[in-house]
């Protein structure tokens, strides 16, 4: 492993994605990529008798649909990268726990999921383990009861609003896969004073686009030298944000820059405001429609970026600002 400069790093083994899955659930079945994802569920119970059993169901279900994928039974997994927004991760250790395989809780918010990736190819990389796994999840209807309003007030929601994604995203990686996991970069704190958590774009947008800028740097790359710049879940008002605070620093996404969570809802026809977020919103994508995309030969060499707000219910009561943070993973076919 090459360090280039204080938390960029690249790989010299090229750990690799040997499979990927998406599980999703209804509204998200609905909207523009309902097709790509591995499974989905009409019913956001998932047939459990609480919507936080219902999002330990989505993580279980990736994990296992990625193992049969790649053939490997959990017991040769060495070591497993999970997280989730629920208090303590409960969605995580609730829905993994029976697998049996030695577990690392994660807490990065919508950040999770490159978070546990870029953890995954470090201990691959390094030789502590052979075999690891990646995943996260999110549930609108469990992230509501914790985060906001509870479902049955009807609260009008603003403008900026996001949906969160009903869904899991989960990866093996080991070596010998197509999907080369080339060089990562770890988010810096971002704080600018944001309080809105209806705002979490906003809240978001400065974490990433100094991610992005110290990537570049430290890499001596642009956006020219990738096929596709994606970013987790800043939505419409985010994303706009992060083009402004680039182009500023003189970086110019141009057409390279889609973001998971303008992708997965149909804005205008499913009503999701500034579209979608949380910890599933680029699991579900990035381990479906994006890494098929690139084993179909349609995208090379892929920047993720996975955007989150730091926020919890306590240090929202406090009147606490919403701090931002932004990991990035470089991927590109092998």
């Amino acid at each position: 492993m090459q360090r280039l400069q204080r938390g960029t790093f690249r790989f010299d083994k090229k750990p690799t994605v040997l499979a990927f899955a998406g599980v999703a659930g209804k509204k998200e079945s609905e909207g523009p990529l309902g097709d790509r994802f591995d499974k989905v569920h009409d019913d956001p119970m998932l047939g459990q008798v609480s919507w936080e059993k219902a999002e330990s169901t989505l993580q279980q279900e990736a994990v296992n649909i990625a193992l049969d994928k790649a053939a490997i039974p959990a017991a040769s997994v060495d070591v497993m990268f999970s997280g989730d927004l629920l208090n303590q991760c409960i969605a995580s250790t609730f829905g993994l726990r029976s697998l049996g395989v030695p577990h690392m809780g994660m807490y990065g918010a919508c950040s999770t999921m490159v978070e546990a990736l870029i953890s995954a190819s470090v201990f691959v990389e390094s030789g502590a383990a052979n075999l690891c796994a990646a995943v996260t999840s999110s549930h609108f209807c469990s992230s509501e009861r914790q985060f906001r309003t509870p479902l049955g007030y009807g609260g009008q929601r603003s403008p900026s609003a996001q949906w969160t994604v009903t869904g899991a995203g989960a990866a093996v990686v080991g070596e010998g896969g197509r999907i080369a996991v080339n060089a990562a970069c770890i988010g810096i704190i971002d704080d600018l004073g944001i309080k809105d958590p209806c705002n979490m774009g906003a809240a978001m947008a400065p974490a990433a686009a100094d991610t992005i800028k110290r990537f570049f740097t430290d890499t001596c790359t642009s956006p020219a030298d990738y096929d596709l710049i994606l970013t987790g879940d800043l939505g419409f008002v985010g994303s706009d944000l992060l083009r402004q605070l680039l182009t500023r620093e003189g970086i110019d996404l141009g057409d390279k820059h889609d973001d998971c969570g303008m992708m997965i809802f149909d804005r205008e026809a499913q009503d999701v405001h500034a579209g979608g977020s949380g910890c599933g919103c680029i699991g579900s994508v990035l381990c479906s429609h994006i890494m098929k995309r690139m084993t179909d030969g349609q995208l090379n060499r892929v920047l993720a970026i996975a955007t989150g707000a730091l926020m919890s219910t306590t240090s929202s009561w406090q009147g606490e600002s919403i701090p931002g943070v932004a990991h990035l993973i470089e991927l590109q076919i092998f």
